[in-house]
């Protein structure tokens, strides 16, 4: 089973070696809650988080 991996820069939960949305390779798979978005520009949620692209994000990495 593939496990999924937090970047310790951006938060965004990847099964990938590299995120998608910083290009960031600095992954953990030591993390914890999710937050997803869906829409970014309309989200107060993501704009508290800086959350700038959609898809799934952690709360909490280590």
């Amino acid at each position: 089973m593939v496990r999924e991996m937090a970047c310790r820069k951006c938060k965004f939960v990847t099964i990938g070696k590299v995120c998608p949305v910083c290009k960031s390779s600095d992954l953990t798979p030591d993390w914890s809650g999710i937050v997803l978005v869906v829409d970014p520009s309309n989200s107060q949620i993501a704009r508290t988080l800086g959350i700038t692209e959609k898809g799934k994000y952690a709360l909490r990495v280590t």
